[in-house]
Order: C-alpha cells, then structure tokens, then sequence
C-alpha cells in the first residue's frame, strides 16, 4: 500500500541510470511523490540537512564513497531515513551486509520495474517504522532501568539517612530516660530542665524530619493542596525565628528587614514554614558560631509578590555543585562533618515550584549563600 504523499532522494551519478529511475519513479508513482537527484553522498547529506526527505535510493558507487562504507555514513548522519540500495549485480550476500548495515531493501537496477519499486519503497518504509519502534522501545527500556536503579539507590539511601537521622535523637531519649528512672530523685531542678529540654529537642528534631519526608512524599505525588489563609506576616517570620533562635541555643544572631510589607498576606502557612525553616536553619548550620544570618523581606505592590532573601557567610557551595543544589539527598564536598539529610533544599524546591513561585540561589566558596524567595501572595486581606 503506497503512501500518498512521499518525498524521494536519489543518489546516483551516472546520468543514464538516473534517468531510468526517474522514468520508472514517476510510472510508480501515486498521488503526490516526488524525487530529487544528488550526485555525491556529500551532496545527498546536504540536502537531507535542509529538506524532510521519506526515503533514500542510494548508490554504492559514488565519485565520493565506494560500497557499504556509503551506508554507514548516510545511516550515521540520518538513521531515520529508510534506505534503499542500488546495485548493478544480484548478490544476495551482498544485500545481506548492507541490510546489516543499516539498508532496508535493495533493487538491482538493470530489473527495476513499477511493481518492484512500489514493492521495495512499501517494504523499507515498514520495515524502517518496525526498526524505529523496537529502537523506541529499547531506548524506555533503557530509561525504565536506569530509573528503577536510580530509585533503588535512592531507597537505599533514604533507608540508611532515616536510621542514621533517626538513631541520633533515639539514643538521646533514651539516655535522659535512663537517667532520669535510675536518678531522677537525686537531680536537681536544674538537672532536671536539661534532660527535659534534651528530650523536648529529640522529639522535635525526629518530628521534623518525619513532616519534611511526609510533605516530600505528598508534593511528588500531587496529593498537597495549596491554602491560603490571612496571616500576619512579620509576626509569623519573629515567631519563626525565636524558634530557630532558641534551638541553636542562640549561637548566631538572626537579623529581620521587612521593607513595606502589609501587616496581613493572603499565604500558605505550611509551605511557607517548610520554606523558611530550611533556608534559615541551614544559613545557621553552615555558618561559624557568631556569624549574623539576614533575613530580608520586600513587598512589591504592584505585581502582588512577596521576595524575600536569606544570606550567610558561611562555607559558601562550590561552584561545581550549584548545578545540583535542589536536587534529593544531594549534599555539597565541603560539608565535612555536619550533619544533614540532604533533604533541606530539594523540600524548598518542590514547595517553591508548587506554589509557582521562584527561587536563585548566589554563593561562593568561604565567602557565604544567598538564597532569594519569590512567591506570588494571594488577595491581600482587608483584616486590620
């Protein structure tokens, strides 16, 4: 069955064996086919640069290529495009190689007829779209493995970064409790009030983590909803600070600018602490003890946008690894040894790109981070 509309290049450089093909072509052809004619495999790659041609004709001897070596090189620049040989002899061995080679069908050109031209362009136009089907099929073969390994691995390390995460607070708890059974009449008040706020820690800190691996989980599989509520602003980020504040046992003074920001937003409380948490405790986890972490909030108006940026000067990221800052469990070389889950700014990410908001990142080496939030805010509220 020929298809109705087919764009043909023939590769030949004798002038009468050209005029021969296009005569049987154009007794061959249906509907609106069309041929073009090239001389050198140089001259027939150009014009496959600049045109969508269906099939090729192509010719083993050419003032620029001899034998198969001419398949190899057409089929290496265009491996799409069904290819048809041309020779002067029946040699079935011959056709075989060039089959291997990357050839549909061949013709011998002292035989060519209508019929055996309609059969051949039929055969390699069905035979090129089974080829292209198993290459297909082979190339979300190849992309079904790598990312079944890739999940894999991630399993894996996600099973080992919960226990190790995990394990830390675990026996931290269990210490206190040891401590506190076996002594507990024997503490102080003072004594006491340092194992309790050790195990208030604990807690808080495997809480944590168990909310970041649930919303992660939610936000991938598109089970979280966006819900903007009135909130007040300047008071939820000093809330959030003197938390942050507070578990970091004050080692880094937390600086706040707010620049014309209403005293209510329309915002989504829960990403909004997802988002702010992370930036902020990871500005402190990375800086030296003294160091000034900086929060900078604006309000532009007139687009109805909230930027707001978190600055250190802390052991900055190597340029290399900016590339893949936001991605899951990925941890920059330079950490040595502080701890972390490597989950911190892949949440940030997701929850950014979820609510449709933007966020740069701007860093160097033993200089500090830079991290600038922009997300759009909802109604503003008229709430006073």
């Amino acid at each position: 069955m020929n298809p109705e509309s087919l764009q043909v290049l023939l590769v030949e450089d004798s002038p009468t064996d050209a005029r021969l093909f296009q005569q049987v072509f154009l007794r061959s052809s249906v509907g609106k086919w069309s041929l073009e004619i090239a001389e050198r495999l140089s001259d027939a790659i150009g014009y496959c640069q600049s045109n969508d041609f269906d099939l090729v004709l192509l010719d083993l001897q050419l003032p620029d290529s001899e034998g198969l070596d001419t398949i190899a090189q057409f089929n290496q620049a265009f491996p799409d495009i069904p290819i048809i040989i041309l020779t002067a002899f029946d040699d079935e061995e011959l056709a075989l190689q060039a089959m291997a080679k990357g050839a549909q069908d061949y013709l011998v050109k002292d035989q060519v007829t209508t019929y055996l031209l309609r059969r051949s362009i039929r055969y390699a136009m069905e035979r090129s779209q089974i080829v292209q089907r198993i290459r297909d099929s082979e190339q979300a073969t190849l992309k079904a493995l790598e990312k079944e390994k890739e999940l894999n691995q991630l399993k894996s390390y996600f099973v080992s970064m919960v226990s190790h995460e995990f394990r830390n607070p675990l026996t931290a708890l269990q210490l206190a409790s040891d401590v506190i059974l076996s002594s507990g009449h024997q503490l102080t008040p003072e004594k006491k009030q340092i194992y309790a706020r050790r195990i208030n820690t604990s807690i808080k800190n495997m809480c944590h983590l168990l909310d970041e691996v649930i919303l992660l989980g939610k936000v991938d599989t598109g089970k979280f909803e966006i819900a903007f509520e009135d909130m007040n602003f300047q008071e939820f980020c000093e809330q959030l600070i003197s938390s942050l504040s507070f578990s970091d046992d004050n080692k880094h003074p937390i600086n706040l600018s707010c620049h014309a920001v209403p005293t209510f937003l329309k915002l989504d409380p829960n990403l909004l602490r997802h988002i702010c948490t992370n930036l902020i405790s990871n500005a402190l986890k990375y800086s030296p003890v003294g160091n000034e972490v900086n929060v900078v909030v604006d309000y532009l108006e007139i687009d109805n946008k909230l930027i707001f940026s978190v600055s250190d000067r802390g052991i900055g990221i190597p340029e290399a690894e900016q590339s893949r800052l936001f991605n899951t469990f990925s941890r920059c070389s330079n950490v040595g040894k502080i701890q972390g889950t490597g989950l911190g700014l892949a949440i940030v990410k997701r929850c950014v790109d979820l609510w449709g908001g933007e966020i740069q990142a701007e860093s160097k080496v033993g200089t500090g981070t830079k991290f600038t939030v922009t997300l759009s805010v909802g109604s503003i509220s008229t709430k006073s």
